[in-house]
């Protein structure tokens, strides 16, 4: 994430990621304030055995555009809610990313980090079947859950 305020967000990543027993870690990278942190992490990341990365950030949002720039790695990118504009200018960052640098772009806020973390987790699910198993059985419960709902 871009700044220890953005946790509060990306913490819904996270428990994703534990739901389904991916094992992950959770850095604070600043593409302004650190950007040697940022270069040394992303161009690492592979070669440290990272598979996905979820890079969230708020206002001017150019994390997860930087790290797709230094990373063949599949990254999903999380728009933080910031209070100029309530995140709507994090989305656009993101989402309008050139041709040739992807970067997958999730919700706004708490939504789009859960879901970036499922995403992360069907991504990896693909070779691993202890994760699809566990993603199959979340979806099951979702299922059920609406199902078993009083206004079902």
């Amino acid at each position: 994430m871009g700044s220890t305020s953005d946790w509060e967000t990306m913490k819904f990543a996270t428990d994703a990621l534990e739901l389904l027993g991916v094992p992950y870690e959770a850095k604070v990278v600043s593409a302004h304030r650190t950007p040697a942190r940022l270069v040394a992490y992303a161009t690492t990341a592979k070669g440290r055995g990272l598979q996905v990365i979820i890079a969230g950030a708020g206002g001017a949002a150019h994390l997860p555009g930087m790290v797709a720039s230094m990373t063949a790695l599949p990254v999903l990118g999380v728009p933080v809610r910031s209070k100029a504009l309530s995140g709507l200018d994090s989305l656009l960052s993101i989402v309008q990313m050139p041709g040739g640098v992807p970067v997958g772009t999730l919700a706004i806020g708490e939504a789009g980090a859960k879901n970036a973390g499922l995403l992360a987790g069907a991504i990896i699910a693909l070779q691993d079947k202890q994760v699809a198993a566990k993603l199959d059985a979340f979806r099951a419960q979702q299922t059920d859950d609406v199902a078993d709902s009083p206004d079902a």
